[in-house]
């Protein structure tokens, strides 16, 4: 793994953007830059990159899929050789999701995870928004959904069930 802290280059720069783009393949609306799980990209030498990844939680099934497909667009745009590596520290958090991936998941009717602060005292908040109608009169039907990090629930209000993006 490349070590360098030093700011990225132009070029590495570009190449994140374009590594960024990628969609996350179980939550196809939001980009791995708006995931939060696209940690660095390095040149490491003529035609070369690596690329570090950090899965959403360890043993997710995705990391293959987000490695191939960044693999894929680096290639059609000219790079040969790109590594894509799995970090671990700093492990990911809901917190790492952008404000624009929580408006997206929203816009897709994902209830997004709540955002979190560490500094002071950790408010408690029981209430999860309904993306249709807004309302917080939300019942839990199942601890999973579709993924290991959603949950399903029901909106009381409109009665449409809606994914929940759990916060970790």
């Amino acid at each position: 793994m490349v070590t360098d802290t030093s700011r990225p280059t132009e070029l590495e720069s570009e190449l994140r953007a374009l590594a960024g783009s990628v969609p996350d393949p179980e939550l196809p609306v939001v980009t791995l830059e708006e995931l939060g799980v696209l940690r660095a990209v390095h040149v490491s030498g003529p035609g070369r990159v690596e690329v570090e990844l950090t899965p959403t939680y360890t043993g997710c099934p995705a990391i293959e899929t987000m490695s191939s497909d960044i693999e894929r667009i680096l290639h059609e745009h000219g790079i040969p050789d790109v590594s894509v590596v799995t970090v671990l520290s700093p492990a990911w958090s809901t917190d790492d999701i952008s404000a624009e991936g929580r408006r997206k998941l929203a816009d897709f009717g994902i209830a997004p995870p709540r955002p979190h602060s560490t500094d002071g005292p950790v408010p408690l908040t029981l209430a999860i928004r309904c993306p249709h109608c807004g309302s917080t009169d939300t019942e839990l039907l199942s601890r999973f959904s579709s993924t290991a990090c959603k949950a399903l629930r029901r909106c009381t209000a409109c009665r449409e069930p809606f994914d929940h993006f759990k916060e970790l």
